[in-house]
């Protein structure tokens, strides 16, 4: 069971999308995380509360007007950060530019054909 937040503003909607994970926590989770375009993509992920990944967005300056927020009960992998939402997609290019992330993507459940699609991703160069 997951929980999925996505805003769109002309304002920062970092806390919007905070608050809306916030009123999702009964629901219960073992990690969340936000991303937002600013620059290209950011993200802060935890395997701690909500109030914790508000905490970290806070020092770090996350801000952005377009984002997608998640809160995951593992099904499959552990509850560890590189496994909590929003995943980023990368790349074909060598320099760090093209290599940064250019999709976020964040899911509720599996991803039944996902070999299928690493495999065809991977022949045109992509890095997971």
């Amino acid at each position: 069971m997951c929980g999925i937040v996505g805003a769109v503003s002309n304002r920062n909607i970092v806390p919007v999308l905070v608050q809306g994970l916030a009123r999702l926590e009964y629901r219960g989770y073992d990690s969340c995380g936000v991303a937002v375009v600013a620059d290209g993509l950011k993200r802060a992920r935890s395997t701690a509360r909500v109030a914790e990944l508000a905490e970290q967005i806070s020092l770090t300056g996350l801000e952005g007007h377009t984002g997608i927020a998640h809160t995951r009960w593992a099904t499959h992998g552990a509850p560890v950060v590189h496994n909590a939402h929003p995943h980023f997609s990368h790349g074909t290019g060598t320099d760090a530019a093209s290599r940064s992330g250019r999709i976020a993507l964040v899911h509720n459940g599996i991803i039944e054909n996902h070999d299928d699609l690493r495999a065809a991703l991977q022949a045109k160069g992509y890095v997971f």
